[in-house]
């Protein structure tokens, strides 16, 4: 079937989120057009606001309103650690836990030849001047397990190592109430490699 102009550009849009294919595209298309004229502008400011006020932190490069940003200001952060991520969805999964108490720094994204993305398009320059500026004692890189992610886990310890800080990397292993049969052999070894003492 064919839809109507205005209405097949906005599927169009809606397809263009990560994640969403046609028949959820469709779905949020139907739902927009049955929202009311004042919930569509309010939808549509909203977009425009987050848009125009969101920027990244000049110090982590977390995405704020504020910059420096709300973490970058706390006074209860531990300054002396910073928690290395790839980006913004990162440091919120982080924060959800409710156990890291010490800075971010948000890479914007990950080393990927195949894209075309290197060292010089993410933020380690400013990584650098802030461990060279700040008393850090311990760098944790949580930067998931993927090609991209060792990679550029490996470029950064490189480049870090020499500095003489701590580098830690988060233990990767099997999820809590999985059975060890039904886990996968890179994941059974990672769980091996980061293994503690009890």
């Amino acid at each position: 079937m064919q839809f109507t102009r205005p209405l097949a550009k906005l599927i169009e849009q809606f397809q263009k989120f990560p994640g969403v294919g046609p028949k959820s595209a469709q779905r949020m298309a139907f739902h927009m057009l049955s929202l009311s004229p004042e919930e569509v502008n309010i939808f549509a400011d909203t977009i425009l606001e987050a848009k125009e006020k969101v920027r990244h932190c000049s110090q982590c490069f977390n995405l704020s309103e504020l910059d420096p940003c709300e973490i970058c200001t706390n006074a209860k952060r531990d300054r002396k650690l910073i928690c290395v991520v790839a980006d913004t969805r990162d440091v919120i999964a982080l924060e959800r836990t409710g156990e890291y108490k010490g800075l971010y720094h948000v890479l914007t994204g990950l080393i990927s030849p195949l894209e075309g993305r290197g060292p010089e398009q993410l933020s380690v320059k400013e990584l650098l001047g802030r461990i060279g500026e700040e008393d850090v004692h311990e760098i944790i890189l949580a930067i998931n397990p993927t090609i991209e992610g060792d990679a550029t886990v490996l470029y950064l310890s490189h480049l870090l190592k020499p500095v003489g800080i701590t580098m830690t990397r988060i233990a990767f292993g099997l999820p809590v109430g999985s059975d060890l049969e039904y886990a996968d052999d890179v994941t059974l070894a990672r769980a091996l490699e980061g293994r503690r003492e009890i």
